[in-house]
């Protein structure tokens, strides 16, 4: 239905329409109810949060004399809302951060926690390091017997390079070494890291010093000591290079006994040399064929048809007297035992005292068991051994076995059951020394003449090294090989000399 005013009354309602409009939108559109759109709202704080300040508008004047003024009211206060509302907002949202820096500090964060972690297992480690005390590998090292651990190239002192293994015995082991400065081989001998071992090295070097001081060319046959050190409790001594010993050759040439001729030379030989010991009141007293090596051990290889073998033959038999560790001179202590059991004289089994002569027992021993290829006295006990040398050599004196403090006798006889098991085996084994020739010539009969002579129970009654070199046995020698006769001429011709010259001075 339309309806239609008057003039006045048009006014009239033109009038209430617009209080009405005014207030409707006064109610409508208050400050805390105007919202802006959300992508605005977002958009318009993260601008307001980089801005430097808040905004600062002038609230507007309140008009109410047109449509104009209400509208620019209206506008007025509806921007003027929003904005209070977009600066409480903005101070919310002034400390919130944007997704770059959360970014940026996440990262700074993980890197500072892997440097914190990196810090911390760096100090965890060093506290373990402190606590755990720092196990250094040494150097040098003993096995349990006290035998030095090392390997081929070590290089000892400075100065010698370790080659090979050449032997071992109780007192340590020798090896070949090539001195880095002398540029030649020569043999090592590394005594254990245990106190009488290397006390006895000690009174080795000091025996061999001596020897160098009396025979300072190296006549006598004595091994030539070339230098000595202490490589961590391991006394070291050097000497020049040789070849097998005695027994060594005999051994890996399946106990083939030496030709008679090589018995001579070596037996004599050997007299020579203690004989020089025994002159300057010196016993080696640990004589056997271990201690005696040839020079060089070469040799030839002959085809032996009564044995359905090779036997060796060694090519030169010049020897040298080494292991100097038990030498006792006369003003020294005396050991109550001394020599290996097989070489030991009866005066030491019975502990009657012995000096010099007990070597010669040890050398009667040796020449026998050169010229056989077995040894005289196999056995491991003093009683027994005792049977044995009874066996062989005849009943020991009865002034000895008085003296004895042992308990082997009993009223001056050998205390020993012969129908024992031992019994036994001993006059099995054991035969009289002249048994044990081989042939009926002169040379066999006066090799046992000396070997017998060497084995006589009394000390006093033995025969001297002095009085052996002028055995029959050994006349037979070269006139080369023949030691004694040159040393003599030389003293003679040495004191000639002497003399002359004392007659010219005066």
């Amino acid at each position: 239905m339309l309806i239609r005013f008057s003039g006045s009354a048009s006014k009239t309602w033109e009038r209430v329409t617009s209080i009405f409009s005014d207030y409707l939108w006064k109610f409508v559109h208050r400050p805390s109810a105007i919202e802006m759109p959300r992508s605005k709202r977002r958009h318009h704080s993260r601008s307001r949060s980089r801005s430097s300040g808040a905004y600062r508008e002038k609230r507007p004047k309140r008009h109410h004399d047109s449509e104009a003024e209400s509208d620019t009211r209206q506008s007025n206060t509806s921007f003027d809302g929003s904005s209070r509302r977009r600066r409480e907002r903005s101070k919310r949202s002034h400390h919130r951060r944007s997704p770059d820096s959360s970014r940026r500090r996440n990262r700074d964060r993980h890197r500072e926690d892997k440097s914190s972690r990196r810090h911390h297992k760096d100090r965890d480690r060093k506290e373990r390091e402190d606590r755990t005390p720092v196990k250094k590998q040494p150097s040098v090292r003993d096995d349990a017997d006290g035998h030095l651990i090392y390997h081929t190239g070590d290089i000892l002192h400075n100065r010698y390079k370790i080659l090979a293994t050449l032997g071992e015995g109780t007192f340590g082991r020798v090896v070949k070494v090539k001195d880095l400065e002398m540029e030649h081989t020569m043999a090592l001998k590394v005594i254990k890291n245990v106190e009488k071992y290397r006390e006895a090295a000690k009174l080795e070097i000091n025996a061999l010093e001596k020897i160098a001081e009396k025979d300072p060319t190296f006549q006598h046959l004595c091994v030539k000591m070339l230098d000595w050190f202490d490589y961590h409790g391991h006394m070291c001594i050097a000497f020049e290079m040789l070849g097998l010993s005695v027994f060594d050759f005999l051994r890996e040439n399946n106990y083939e006994p030496y030709p008679m001729d090589h018995v001579r030379h070596m037996a004599y030989q050997l007299c020579y040399a203690v004989k020089f010991l025994h002159e300057n009141k010196l016993t080696h007293t640990d004589l056997k064929p271990e201690n005696i090596l040839f020079v060089d051990s070469e040799f030839t290889t002959t085809f032996n048809g009564r044995k359905n073998r090779e036997v060796r033959r060694v090519k030169c038999t010049d020897i040298r007297l080494i292991d100097f560790g038990s030498a006792t001179f006369d003003h020294e202590h005396h050991s109550t035992i001394v020599s290996t059991r097989h070489y030991r004289a009866p005066e030491v089994i019975l502990e009657l005292g012995w000096s010099q002569p007990c070597d010669v027992w040890s050398i009667g021993c040796i020449m026998f068991e050169l010229y056989l290829g077995i040894t005289l006295f196999q056995t491991h006990d003093n009683r027994e051994h005792l049977a044995m040398m009874e066996r062989i050599l005849g009943t020991i004196p009865y002034r000895m076995a008085r003296k004895t403090r042992t308990k082997y006798f009993h009223h001056g006889k050998l205390d020993w059951d012969e129908k024992s098991s031992a019994g036994r085996y001993v006059r099995d084994h054991c035969k009289p020394l002249h048994r044990y020739v081989l042939a009926e010539t002169p040379d066999h009969l006066q090799l046992f003449d000396i070997i017998r002579r060497m084995l006589e129970y009394d000390p006093a009654n033995r025969i001297t090294l002095g009085e052996a070199l002028r055995h029959p046995f050994f006349a037979k020698l070269p006139p080369a090989q023949r030691l004694h006769e040159k040393c003599n001429e030389n003293s003679v011709s040495a004191s000639s000399s002497r003399e002359r010259s004392h007659s010219l001075s005066r």
